[in-house]
């Protein structure tokens, strides 16, 4: 039976696994200081659609539910790193006589959205992070704890949202993404390269191992 404890340990995973800097990170550092805090607000907001899919899936395998098979997260890291190269690809191309744009800017929301929903790597960091905490408690939680252990994870996702909206609108993390724009723009697109070809490449090997245990 779920504790107090594990509902506070759970709440501090689902924290912490939202506000480690990643490539959503700073995306939406990014289209903060160009755009607002609007604009950051309603990109956390598609964004937690994302992780509440991934969390959800997590605390359920860690309660006993069935888990999904391995190739539908393969497929989801192929999708998933050729949508992050494309974007990465395109703020590598950012004019330095042009005011940067950052990645996602024209639709905050829809970024987000994809962002959180297109990123099977989230699964596996969410069930490791959340299983670090809860595997002690494995062997007395049951199917009807997981709502309650869900809620307190969507908890500590919002309250990781607002900490990054506060934080990037912040005037002077603004000024100093805006002074550096370009640069931070160009940054961010190398590192949405690199996670969506790693991602791709995973996805890819997922795939041919399990083509060749067929």
């Amino acid at each position: 039976m779920a504790t107090p404890p594990l509902y506070a340990a759970t709440f501090g995973a689902a924290y912490l696994y939202v506000i480690s800097p990643g490539p959503a990170f700073l995306a939406m550092f990014t289209l903060t200081a160009s755009r607002g805090r609007g604009a950051g607000a309603r990109f956390v907001g598609g964004h937690l659609a994302g992780d509440t899919l991934w969390g959800a899936l997590a605390v359920a395998a860690i309660v006993g539910a069935s888990r999904l098979g391995s190739t539908l997260f393969d497929l989801l890291g192929l999708f998933c790193g050729a949508y992050l190269m494309l974007l990465g690809w395109r703020a590598l191309r950012t004019r330095g006589e042009a005011k940067p744009a950052p990645v996602g800017a024209a639709r905050p929301l829809a970024t987000g959205l994809l962002f959180g929903l297109t990123n099977p790597k989230a699964y596996p960091v969410a069930l490791a992070m959340f299983s670090a905490i809860v595997a002690p408690y494995a062997r007395d939680l049951s199917l009807a704890d997981a709502p309650k252990l869900f809620v307190a994870a969507f908890s500590g996702f919002l309250a990781a949202d607002a900490t990054l909206v506060f934080m990037a609108g912040l005037a002077p993390v603004r000024r100093f993404f805006l002074a550096r724009g370009l640069a931070i723009t160009r940054v961010v697109g190398l590192v949405f390269i690199a996670f969506g070809a790693r991602s791709a490449l995973d996805g890819g090997l997922g795939l041919w191992r399990g083509g060749a245990r067929a």
